[in-house]
């Protein structure tokens, strides 16, 4: 198998701001696997949460296509991440999501058969999806919510989580004074205490806000099941629920998890995390990061699976690098074409300000590394890499 990998710039159509930071653009690093003329694409995309810069991402992407190298083809490549056995242990889940993707992409279209038909489901799945409203003013709110439900809009999503919080009070008010049909989901990244949280949730409640992701500060899940217990609307685990082991702490005693692929590990990763919270009263909420239509087309095909759907982050972009899931009208539906059903919309060129993205092997793209940036670059992409800490 053949690996090439390739940077792109996803530049937003307007700067999103969350309680911790404000995103105007991130990088996504695109995995393509090769193999007997037929190609699979994946896409991780740069956090400075999760730790995942560019040249990280591209240096662990490339030491996973290296490993590639060692089966006979894309399937059993495919068995062995399944099992564990690839990538490398510690490789960080965005990376082995990305490998997972372009495997799965691969091997369908060899198949002759979407991915949801590999995961066992036979129907294409089509799912109403929220779409993200930021911190922005309660008439910039309206506004957005104005057009979304005209779009077709049936749930949106709230970002909460201002120093004071009649201004979020406000920006919920204003949505569902312009979309009175919609059900509304809040968002405040873990910005309240567990006492703030106690004090708000009423509140927003009575404005018919329907579930509340994260609400307190990550790493205290014992907090967070504690408030879930007495909070009127359910609790949506996020930050506090990363991979399995999280969800099996706090499965019966939340409402729900928020199951991204980048955070998890990928499709099957996901999977399994449906396995463990069936019949325990945790429902599925399935996110994404923001990222274009190829990070977001795996988790499409499994939507059909999840209580809540949370995959907008492509309709957030100034310009979408690919196409084939939808979402413009509320509604992403799982490509009906071999694999992951998706297709570039724009030449696959590199990047010109990263003239070591090129397409190649992974080892000459592995030993190409940018020359050392002035000083004041290194300040301009500290500064980016703050602003783009969002997920």
């Amino acid at each position: 198998m053949n690996v090439t990998l390739r940077v792109v710039r996803l530049r937003l159509a307007e700067p999103l701001r969350i309680s911790r930071a404000v995103m105007h653009e991130r990088n996504a690093v695109w995995i393509t696997v090769e193999h007997g003329g037929t190609r699979g694409h994946g896409e991780a995309v740069t956090s400075v949460y999760y730790g995942l810069d560019t040249d990280t991402l591209r240096r662990l992407l490339a030491g996973a296509g290296t490993e590639l190298g060692r089966f006979a083809g894309p399937e059993s490549a495919l068995d062995a991440l399944r099992a564990s056995e690839l990538p490398a242990p510690g490789t960080p889940p965005a990376v082995t999501a990305a490998v997972e993707s372009a495997l799965l992409d691969l091997v369908g279209k060899r198949a002759g058969q979407p991915v949801h038909r590999l995961l066992g489901t036979a129907r294409r799945p089509v799912a109403a999806t929220a779409r993200t409203i930021g911190i922005v003013s309660a008439e910039r709110a309206r506004t957005q919510a104005r057009c979304l439900a005209g779009s077709g809009f049936r749930v949106i999503k709230i970002k909460a989580g201002t120093a004071d919080p009649e201004d979020d009070l406000a920006r919920v008010r204003a949505v569902r004074d312009a979309a009175p049909t919609a059900a509304l989901l809040l968002d405040p990244n873990g910005a309240w205490t567990p006492e703030l949280a106690r004090r708000l949730l009423p509140r927003f409640a009575e404005l018919g806000v329907e579930a509340v992701e994260q609400p307190t500060a990550p790493g205290d899940p014992e907090a967070l099941a504690r408030l879930a217990a007495r909070s009127p609307l359910p609790v949506v685990a996020d930050e506090d629920a990363v991979g399995l082991a999280d969800v099996e702490r706090l499965a019966g005693r939340v409402q729900g998890v928020n199951v991204k692929l980048a955070k998890c590990g990928g499709v099957h990763a996901a999977l399994r995390i449906e396995e463990l919270v069936a019949g325990s009263g945790t429902g599925l909420m399935l996110g994404c990061l923001t990222a274009g239509t190829l990070g977001i087309a795996p988790a499409v095909h499994l939507a059909d699976r999840a209580r809540w759907v949370d995959l907008d982050g492509h309709l957030l972009l100034a310009h979408d690098p690919w196409t084939g899931i939808g979402g413009t009208d509320g509604t992403v539906r799982a490509g009906s074409g071999a694999g992951l059903g998706v297709r570039p919309v724009i030449p696959r060129a590199p990047a010109p300000y990263d003239r070591h993205a090129a397409p190649g092997p992974v080892a000459a793209q592995a030993a190409a590394r940018p020359a050392t940036p002035p000083a004041a670059q290194l300040a301009a992409q500290k500064e980016r890499h703050h602003r783009e800490d969002v997920e």
